[in-house]
């Protein structure tokens, strides 16, 4: 008999979902406010630079800096003010010290921090890879604290990019879930399946197109369970979990070379025998797997 399906209660702890950061979009067009905020000693700054951030030596905290220590032409980038009232900006420069990327620390960070960083990250990420107009090819400039290119032939204005992906758990009438493992991850690396939405698709159809391209599987109903920014280098993971219509699995052997049905007794068992490692804890792929387990599982990838 087919399982019930559960409720679909959205995930509430997602690593980089979390934090209370007022973006302040009103200000980021006033140059005078800007740059009367940027004065003021109660300002912090994060230093970032290619996806990287400055951390404490030894502890999952950030690291600002006041502006008064910035390099002259270090670009600005309006975060907004946190929990506490205080406002942040980042700066796209060297970061001296002890630095650390999100999938290091994402998850141990508080939730102020996470948003700040993984807006700080993500509005890098694409400067670093915009510099031109889309249109004549001319360098841009940012405008608007950061969150505009602006190019001065054709005066068009270009914004941050944010590519949404779906990631999908997929379980079966037996109550098993779908892992799958690519080419190019360690040979017990296993995750859910994921990937891009394409141009003209919803979300619900890029689910059964990827679930069906990479395992080969039909899934019918799903659950939508959250999201999070996921700025590697832009893009937003929109979670679900699916139940399919067929279990053959017939991998596409390009980008899936190899998938299985776990029960949750034998991913347990595979996880404690170290057979298979699952996503960090910063993923929302590992959320979606222990949400369909019912509590916590050991180990994770640890990347060389």
């Amino acid at each position: 008999m087919p399982q019930r399906r559960p409720d679909p209660v959205l995930l509430s702890d997602l690593a980089l979902a979390r934090g209370g950061v007022d973006r302040r979009a009103e200000w980021r067009m006033d140059d005078d406010w800007l740059a009367g905020a940027w004065s003021q000693e109660s300002t912090l700054v994060l230093p970032v630079s290619d996806g990287a951030f400055a951390v404490e030596s030894g502890r999952a905290a950030l690291r600002p800096m006041r502006p008064a220590d910035v390099p002259d032409g270090a670009e600005r980038l309006l975060l907004g003010v946190d929990s506490a009232g205080t406002l942040w900006f980042a700066a796209r420069m060297p970061v001296d010290g002890a630095r650390a990327g999100l999938r290091e620390v994402g998850a141990d960070l508080s939730g102020d921090e996470v948003a700040l960083a993984a807006t700080a990250v993500a509005l890098d990420n694409w400067h670093s890879a915009h510099p031109r107009c889309s249109r004549c090819g001319a360098a841009t400039a940012p405008a608007h604290a950061g969150w505009v290119r602006r190019c001065p032939d054709d005066a068009s204005e270009h914004y941050p990019r944010t590519d949404p992906a779906v990631i999908v758990l997929v379980i079966d009438d037996d109550d098993r879930a779908l892992l799958g493992r690519q080419g190019r991850w360690q040979p017990s690396w296993f995750s859910t399946l994921a990937g891009f939405v394409e141009p003209g698709e919803s979300a619900e159809a890029a689910v059964r197109r990827e679930v069906l391209e990479e395992a080969g599987v039909t899934v019918g109903e799903m659950a939508y369970l959250g999201s999070q920014p996921w700025p590697f280098p832009c893009s937003l993971m929109l979670g679900y979990h699916a139940w399919a219509t067929s279990t053959d699995i017939r991998v596409d052997g390009e980008e899936i070379v190899e998938a299985r049905w776990f029960s949750r007794a034998g991913l347990a068992e595979a996880c404690a025998s170290r057979e298979v490692a699952l996503p960090p804890a910063v993923s929302i792929a590992r959320k979606l797997i222990e949400r369909w387990f019912g509590e916590p599982l050991p180990g994770d990838w640890i990347r060389p």
